[in-house]
C-alpha cells in the first residue's frame, strides 16, 4: 500500500457517542465520515492516519482498513493468506500479533483456528515474529464470509496522551471527557469549572482545546513501526504549530488535597498549568470565578462518585443535592454537564436536564451526561 492509497480508516469510539466523534471527523475536514456502530469510519491514505491519531481527541484508537477477501473454510482462508500483500504494510522486523472475531452467520466459526491461520501466513510469507506482547496488532474480522483485515495504527489506547502519569481512584479518560465536552458546545472559547477535578482530565483537555494542541502530541504510535511509516513526513506534520493565545482559564477543585496536587502537576506535565487553576474546597464552598470585562459565563462539568463505582450510593444523595443547590444559587447563566452512571443521582441535583444523552460503556458500567442549558 502507497501512501497515496485511500482506504477505510476506522475510528473507534465509545458506543454512545459516535455522532459525537462524527462531528470531530468532520470539523477536521476527514473525507467522507460515516457513523458506524462502535465509531466513524472515514477514507484517506496514510498520512491521513497519523493524521487521525495526532489530531482526534475522542476516537479511542485507529484502525487501517488494510484488505479483504472471502472465505468459507479454513484451507481458502489460509490459501488467500498467504497470497495477502502482507510486506506493504508490516515490517518482517518487528513483531505482530493477532486477533480474531467471527460471527454465526460465517462458515469459519472457531477464531482461535482462523488466528493460526493468519499467524502462519505472517510468519511464513513475511518472516515477522508473532508475539503477544507485539507493538502491532492485525485484527480479522469474518462477517458472513467476508474477511476483513485492519491493522491497529495507535498502540496504546488514544486516551493515553503521554504526559498524564498521576491519576485517581476511578479516572474518567481523556477521549471521552474530550466527547463530554463537546457534547457540551464547549469550543475552548469560555471558562469551565469542575468542582470535582480528582486528576484534572476535564481542565486539562479544556485547556488543551483552548490552546489548540495536538492530543497526540507527546506520545508514540503502532505505525511509527509499519512498512508505510514515512517519518520525514511524520515529523513535519507533527511539527506544524497549532498553538493559539488564549485568555480563557479552568479551574478545578477538589476537596482531596492529593488530587489537587496530582492535578496540578498533571496539568503542568500537559503544557498548561499557566490556563488552570486549582484548588482544595468542598462542593459547598464553590463560587464562581471572577470573570473579566466583556467575559461570559461558560460550563460547570463534573464527573462526581457513583454508588457503583465507589462508596455506598445511598450516602450520595446529600452530595449531589448539596451540588444542585451550589450551582443552582450561585451560577446563574452557566451550563452544567453531569457524568453518572445513576438517573436517580442526576435527579437529585434538582437542576433542569436537557433530553438525556445516550448511555455510554465505561469501566464495566453505563454512565451519561446529564446536561443543562444556561441555568436561570
Amino acid at each position: 500500500m502507497e501512501n497515496t492509497d485511500t482506504f477505510e480508516i476506522f475510528l473507534t469510539a465509545p458506543p454512545g457517542l459516535e455522532q459525537t466523534l462524527l462531528r470531530e471527523a468532520k470539523e477536521l475536514g476527514f473525507a467522507e465520515p460515516k457513523t458506524v456502530p462502535g465509531g466513524v469510519t472515514v477514507q484517506g491514505g496514510w498520512p491521513d492516519v497519523w493524521r487521525a491519531n495526532l489530531c482526534l481527541r475522542g476516537a479511542a484508537r485507529v484502525l487501517a482498513r488494510i484488505g479483504s477477501f472471502r472465505a468459507f473454510h479454513l484451507a481458502q482462508l489460509d490459501k488467500r493468506a498467504r497470497k495477502f500483500p502482507w510486506s506493504e504494510v508490516l515490517r518482517a522486523d518487528v513483531p505482530v500479533r493477532v486477533e480474531t472475531t467471527t460471527n454465526k452467520k460465517s462458515k469459519i466459526y472457531h477464531a482461535g483456528a482462523a488466528t493460526q491461520r493468519i499467524e502462519r501466513a505472517i510468519t511464513e510469507e513475511l518472516g515477522a515474529e508473532i508475539s503477544a506482547e507485539a507493538a502491532i496488532t492485525i485484527k480479522l474480522r469474518i462477517e458472513d464470509n467476508l474477511c476483513t483485515l485492519s491493522v491497529d495504527t495507535s498502540g496504546e489506547g488514544l486516551h493515553k496522551r503521554g504526559h498524564k502519569t498521576a491519576v485517581g481512584k476511578a479516572p474518567m479518560r481523556e477521549n471521552l471527557a474530550a466527547l463530554f465536552l463537546r457534547d457540551c458546545g464547549y469550543t475552548g472559547t469560555e471558562p469551565v469549572v469542575d468542582p470535582m477535578c480528582g486528576s484534572g482530565t476535564f481542565m486539562i483537555e479544556a485547556a488543551e482545546i483552548a490552546r489548540g494542541l495536538f492530543p497526540g502530541r507527546s506520545r508514540n504510535f503502532a505505525f511509527e513501526q509499519l512498512a508505510t511509516f514515512d517519518a520525514d513526513a511524520w515529523a513535519a506534520m507533527r511539527d506544524v504549530t497549532t498553538t493559539q493565545d488564549t485568555d480563557v482559564r479552568c479551574y478545578g477543585s477538589d476537596r482531596n488535597a492529593g488530587a489537587v496536587e496530582m492535578a496540578a502537576a498533571n496539568a503542568e506535565r500537559a503544557g498548561v498549568a499557566d490556563l488552570v487553576q486549582i484548588t482544595q474546597q468542598a462542593v459547598s464552598d464553590l463560587t464562581p470565578p471572577d470573570l473579566g470585562e466583556g467575559e461570559q459565563p461558560g460550563l460547570v462539568i463534573v464527573n462526581p462518585p457513583y454508588g457503583a463505582r465507589i462508596g455506598n450510593k445511598k450516602l450520595l444523595y446529600a452530595l449531589y443535592a448539596a451540588l444542585g443547590e451550589t450551582l443552582k444559587s450561585r451560577f446563574s447563566g452557566w451550563r452544567v454537564g453531569i457524568v453518572t452512571s445513576e438517573t436517580s443521582l442526576a435527579k437529585a441535583t434538582d437542576l433542569p436536564f436537557l433530553p438525556y444523552g445516550p448511555p455510554v460503556a465505561h469501566g464495566g458500567l453505563k454512565i451519561r451526561l446529564f446536561k443543562t442549558a444556561p441555568l436561570p
